[in-house]
């Protein structure tokens, strides 16, 4: 069974919970400034954690202390309520490595 799409007023309220996540057509982005690139590489792993469990996995681009996680369903084409969980769960460890 695959995850259906959230509608535009589903993504809309969504998107109103998640004040450091932007919409870009299809992709929920949030970009975090760690306070090391050690600290941005371990953020990393903890996302990457909560991935593997979820089977739901993020575009990760590092750039020194800044790390950009773009969210989108790939197997159906846009955002389900599996990207807003796992923005939830970036936002939840996000605070440790900032």
């Amino acid at each position: 069974m695959s995850t259906p799409l959230l509608t535009e007023a589903e993504i809309s309220a969504a998107v109103a919970t998640l004040p450091a996540w932007t919409r870009t057509g299809p992709t929920l982005i949030r970009s975090v400034k760690a306070h090391s690139f050690a600290a941005g590489i371990e953020l990393v792993r903890a996302v990457a954690e909560v991935a593997e469990a979820t089977d739901h996995h993020p575009d990760i681009d590092i750039r020194w202390r800044t790390i950009t996680f773009a969210l989108s369903t790939h197997s159906v084409g846009g955002l389900t309520e599996r990207d807003v969980a796992l923005a939830r769960e970036i936002d939840r460890l996000v605070p440790q490595y900032v």
